[in-house]
């Protein structure tokens, strides 16, 4: 690999003499198109590397997410501009936020040589600012080769991205080095980091890549999970009893010299009080050493950190694309498919960059490949969220985030309809429905009634299993005529 690295400094150095000889002509159009590819794959082999080492320099795990926003936003701005052709005729897009869009100017109403102009000169713009964060890498790259390489784990290193946590490294170091590093000052008081984040953005996953690390593993004799159904008890009984591996909830090793790490992941809100009582608890059954991570929506639970609490977002709208892009065509080409790929396209604008709604759509298409149904998921979300939007002013994917009731519909079916009522998580080893969401509402399985069916099941630590509970009904047969009539009369892609 040292070799391959020194090989790729030797191409950046000649790169360098290209880029700005460039810089003084006026490109063509394939040129651009061209210099784009090499761009963005010459920075996927640097993030690939990067991700695969132990990086504790946080300037240079900085400098891997400039590099990956920017490959993201690049790969977005050129899937745009190859896949504008098939935007045959102006249509309102709705999208999940309000700004996705503000970095790729799409205008109605102009000419489609005005719209070329515009999304060419967009794509010089971002094929410069890529090449320049590729050509000062150059140092990083040499850095880079001291760090020693990550254990090849199925977890994180699988070559798909649907079996690894996606575009977290900053974030997993982060929390890494606040568990490693001890503070030498307030010995008497035990370090707490609140990771804060709205739902389904991805803590719980995050902490458990972290507890899977096995430099955090061998730094403590004892990792204890505590999770609201614990909270009943005031007394934190699973504390008292040293974790007793009969609750599935505690990792141990054989060294009982060593600091305590409590993970507190909850999902609904932390009463000052029985935070107190949860603290007090921990000084004195834990050794001085011990470390309090806690996870929640709520920014309230700042206040109990010793530390700054760490800020988890949803992926941007380009990260969200390049991940949903990776999981539906699978090892298909997507250039291969120009007409697929604007219509996955679409869709991506449509979803709420959660990794579940994108995960479970992404595989849907990926286990159709037809252009027709694919076609129909896109006439179905754009639809759908329209209707939330035009009636409630809000994107209902953020709804169902939020555990709030949607009318979803049906896509197979006019006549009836899903009510969503919410979601909740169970663990690995309990027991799922054998019936998916996603073949209620896209295809045509008879579920009438009340029922919960299983959402997603997460590939990846902590194999979590997503359960929705939902009510299928009938619509009134005035409604249901209208519907079925408004679905006959459009036309798909």
């Amino acid at each position: 690999m040292e070799i391959f690295l020194s090989a790729v400094l030797g191409e950046l150095a000649s790169r360098s003499i290209d880029f700005f000889i460039s810089k003084s002509s006026k490109p063509k159009v394939f040129d651009v198109e061209a210099s784009m590819q090499r761009a963005l794959l010459q920075a996927q082999v640097i993030i690939d590397e990067a991700t695969g080492r132990h990086i504790t320099n946080q300037a240079m795990l900085q400098q891997v997410d400039m590099l990956r926003v920017a490959m993201h936003h690049g790969c977005y701005i050129l899937d745009t501009f190859r896949y504008q052709s098939y935007d045959e005729e102006a249509k309102d897009q709705v999208l999940s936020r309000s700004f996705s869009l503000s970095k790729v100017i799409v205008l109605k109403g102009t000419s489609s040589s005005n719209r070329n102009t515009l999304l060419l000169q967009q794509l010089e713009g971002a094929l410069d600012n890529l090449s320049s964060m590729i050509l000062d890498m150059k140092e990083f790259i040499v850095f880079l080769t001291s760090y020693t390489h990550l254990y090849r784990q199925p977890y994180s290193m699988h070559l798909l991205l649907g079996n690894c946590m996606f575009s977290r490294q900053i974030e997993t170091e982060l929390v890494v080095n606040f568990l490693l590093n001890t503070q030498t000052h307030a010995w008497e008081e035990l370090e707490v980091l609140p990771i804060v984040g709205p739902s389904k953005v991805g803590k719980s996953t995050l902490v458990a890549h972290v507890c899977k690390n096995e430099r955090v593993q061998d730094h403590f004799s004892k990792i204890i999970f505590l999770r609201d159904h614990d909270f009943t008890d005031n007394d934190l009984t699973i504390l008292r009893e040293g974790c007793a591996m009969k609750h599935q909830n505690c990792i141990s090793n054989s060294n009982k010299d060593k600091g305590w790490l409590v993970i507190v992941d909850l999902v609904g809100e932390l009463s000052e009080d029985a935070w107190n009582v949860l603290y007090s608890s921990c000084k004195q059954l834990m050794p001085s050493t011990s470390k309090i991570i806690i996870a929640n929506r709520s920014a309230k639970i700042t206040e109990f950190g010793t530390t700054k609490a760490l800020n988890m977002k949803y992926l941007s709208l380009e990260a969200s694309w390049y991940f949903f892009k990776t999981i539906a065509f699978g090892s298909m080409d997507p250039k291969i498919h120009p007409r697929f790929a604007h219509v996955a396209m679409e869709i991506a604008k449509l979803l709420d960059s959660g990794f579940i709604g994108v995960n479970t759509v992404a595989c849907l298409l990926r286990d159709n490949f037809d252009i027709h149904f694919w076609c129909k998921v896109l006439d179905f979300l754009r639809r759908f969220v329209q209707k939330h939007v035009s009636k409630f002013s809000v994107n209902p994917f953020d709804l169902m985030n939020q555990n709030k009731p949607v009318h979803l519909g049906r896509m197979a079916n006019p006549f009836e309809e899903v009510l969503f009522y919410c979601e909740y998580q169970r663990y690995s080893y309990e027991e799922v429905p054998k019936i998916r969401l996603d073949d209620v509402v896209y295809r045509s399985v008879k579920a009438l009634g009340k029922s919960e069916f299983l959402a997603w099941i997460s590939p990846i630590p902590p194999y979590y299993s997503y359960i929705v509970s939902c009510e299928v009904r009938e619509l009134k047969r005035r409604d249901a005529k209208r519907k079925r009539s408004t679905e006959n009369g459009i036309a798909l892609c």
